[in-house]
C-alpha cells in the first residue's frame, strides 16, 4: 500500500499492512482464485477500518465483480464450507481454516425510503459499491491479488475520517439514513465501539430523522443495542441516542430518567447516575464484557420516574422503584424480542439490586442471607457487581461505609457457604420421602409440603432427617386440624 503525505495517515496505513499480513497466506490464496478467474477482489468495510486501527480481525469482508453463482463455482474446491443464506443479496459465506469470510458482489441498490429493504441491484465497479455504505470509515477497500494485499482505495476520505475519529456518511446523511434508518443506531454503536464522534451534519440528521427508526424490526434494533452496550464506551453511545431522540424510539425508559433535580437537591440526576453505574459495573468485570450486567446497570433505576414522590418534609422518595423497574424491564425487553432467559436475568437483577440496603450494619439473620443468595441464584456474582457499582455518592465516608457493609455481607455468605450448600438450598426431605411420611399420593399437597420445608430450610438452615420429619408431621397435623 502506498504511503500518504500525512504522518498520521501513514501510521494508519502501516498498521493496516501489519494487521493484514497476519492473514497473508489466506489472502494470497483467495486473491489467486479470483485473479485466475478474471475477477477483481477487494477487502472492504469494517475489515479495512479495523486493520488501520490495529484491531484484531476476526471476520473478513470482501467485495467483487463476480456474481454469486460464479463465486460458488470458483470457491467450491477451496473452501471448507460455503453458505448461501445471503445469496439473494449477493453474499456468499465461506469457511476456511476456522475463519468466516463473506464475499459480496458489488452493489448498486436503490431504496424506496419507506421500508429498509433495498431493491437489490448488482454493480460493476468498486466506487459505486463504496458510496452506498453507511460511513466513510467503512468505505475504504484494499485490492487483493495473488500477491496478497495490494493497492489501497479511499475515494470518499475514509482515512481522514479515521484519523480524526469522526463518523460521516459517504452521501448526504439524509439520503443515507433515509435508505436505511438502522444506520442511525449504528452511528451510536460505533461511537461506543470505536470511541468516535459524529460529524455536525450527521448529528443534525439524527435529530431530524430519529422517528424513522420505527421502520426497523425489533430484532435488528436489539442486535445493535447489544453491540453498543458491549463497546468500550457504551455511555457515550447511550447518551448520543438519548440526546438525538433515537432513544425515545427504541429505549424511551432511559431518557425518561432525565428528571429535574429539586431545589433542595434531595436526589441525584437519575439518568447520569445510571450511566455512572454502568461505567462502574464495567470496571468490575473480570471475565470480559458481561451483557446481562451491563443491561441491568443501565436499567436498574428505570422505575424511579414512575415512583417519584415529594414527601412532606421536602425530601423525595422512590418507594418500590425496584419492583416497578423490574416490570418495566420485562415489558421493554420482551418488546425488543429478547430471549426469556435474558429477560428473566436482567429483570431479576433490577428487582434485587436494592435489597442490600436493608442490610444496614450487618443485622441480617442467617435466614435473610440465605434468601438473598437463593433469590439471586446463579446471578449472585453479577448482583455483587451491580450493588457495588450502584454506589455513586461523592461522600467518601458514606461510600466507604457502604463498601465495607457489602464486604461484610460477602463474608457472611462465604461463611454460610462453607457450612451449607447455599447454591442449592432445597428441603431436607424430597418428594418421595414426603409422600412416604405423610401417606399421600403425588399431587398439589406434596408441592405444598415441599415449599413449607424449603421455607423452613431457609429460616433455620440444614435439619437432620429426624428434625425435618418431626417438623413436617407437626405442620401436616396442624393443617389437617389434628392435635400436634
Amino acid at each position: 500500500m502506498p504511503r500518504h503525505d500525512s504522518t498520521a495517515d501513514a501510521e494508519l496505513l502501516a498498521a493496516a499492512q501489519i494487521a493484514l499480513n497476519r492473514h497473508r497466506d489466506l489472502l494470497r490464496e483467495l486473491g489467486r482464485i479470483f485473479t485466475d478467474a478474471g475477477h477483481q477482489l477487494y477487502l472492504v468495510g469494517g475489515s479495512v477500518r479495523d486493520a488501520a486501527l490495529g484491531r484484531e480481525l476476526t471476520d473478513l469482508d470482501f467485495t467483487t465483480d463476480a456474481r454469486p453463482e460464479q463465486m460458488q463455482k470458483m470457491l467450491r474446491g477451496w473452501a471448507d464450507a460455503l453458505w448461501d443464506t445471503g445469496i439473494e443479496f449477493g453474499t456468499v459465506g465461506v469457511g476456511k481454516a476456522g475463519q468466516r469470510l463473506e464475499i459480496t458482489t458489488f452493489r448498486a441498490d436503490t431504496y424506496d425510503q419507506v421500508s429498509r429493504n433495498p431493491e437489490v441491484a448488482f454493480g460493476d465497479n468498486l466506487d459505486d459499491d463504496l458510496v452506498r455504505r453507511d460511513f466513510t470509515v467503512n468505505a475504504m477497500a484494499v485490492r487483493v491479488t495473488a500477491d496478497g494485499p495490494a493497492e489501497f482505495h479511499d475515494p470518499l476520505g475514509g482515512l481522514a475520517a479515521l484519523r480524526d475519529r469522526v463518523l460521516d456518511t459517504p452521501s448526504a446523511p439524509e439520503v443515507s439514513f433515509g435508505d436505511d434508518p438502522l444506520r442511525m443506531l449504528r452511528a451510536a454503536r460505533f461511537v461506543s465501539q470505536l470511541e468516535f464522534t459524529v460529524a455536525p451534519r450527521v448529528l443534525e440528521a439524527l435529530l431530524a430523522m430519529a422517528p424513522q427508526l420505527e421502520r426497523i424490526t425489533a430484532e435488528r434494533v436489539a442486535a445493535e443495542l447489544d453491540k453498543l452496550l458491549l463497546g468500550v464506551d457504551p455511555v457515550a453511545g447511550i447518551d448520543l441516542m438519548v440526546q438525538t431522540g433515537l432513544g425515545d424510539v427504541v429505549l424511551p425508559e432511559v431518557g425518561a430518567m432525565r428528571m429535574a433535580i429539586d431545589e433542595h437537591h434531595q436526589h441525584k440526576d437519575v439518568y447520569w447516575h445510571s450511566l455512572t453505574v454502568l461505567r462502574q459495573a464495567i470496571d468490575l468485570e473480570d471475565e470480559g464484557p458481561d451483557l446481562v450486567l451491563r443491561w441491568a446497570a443501565l436499567l436498574h433505576d428505570i422505575g424511579k420516574p414512575a415512583t417519584r414522590r415529594h414527601e412532606p418534609d421536602g425530601g423525595v422518595s422512590f418507594h418500590h422503584h425496584e419492583v416497578v423497574g423490574a416490570k418495566m424491564v420485562r415489558k421493554r425487553m420482551r418488546a425488543l424480542k429478547y430471549s426469556k432467559q435474558m429477560v428473566d436475568d436482567v429483570s431479576q437483577l433490577v428487582y434485587l439490586h436494592l435489597r442490600f440496603h436493608g442490610y444496614g450494619d450487618g443485622r441480617w439473620t442467617d435466614s435473610a442471607v440465605r434468601r438473598y443468595v437463593t433469590d439471586a441464584g446463579p446471578l449472585l456474582p453479577k448482583l455483587h457487581k451491580l450493588v457495588r457499582a450502584d454506589c455513586t455518592t461523592r461522600n467518601k465516608r458514606r461510600a466507604a461505609r457502604l463498601q465495607a457493609a457489602y464486604d461484610d455481607l460477602e463474608q457472611r455468605i462465604a461463611e454460610l457457604a462453607a457450612k451449607e450448600d447455599l447454591a442449592r438450598v432445597r428441603p431436607d426431605l424430597d418428594g418421595n420421602e414426603i409422600m412416604e411420611i405423610l401417606g399421600i399420593p403425588p399431587g398439589p399437597q406434596v408441592g405444598e409440603a415441599w415449599k413449607y420445608l424449603k421455607e423452613l430450610r431457609l429460616d433455620r438452615g440444614p435439619l437432620s432427617r429426624e428434625e425435618a420429619t418431626a417438623e413436617l408431621l407437626a405442620w401436616w397435623n396442624a393443617k389437617e386440624g389434628r392435635p400436634v
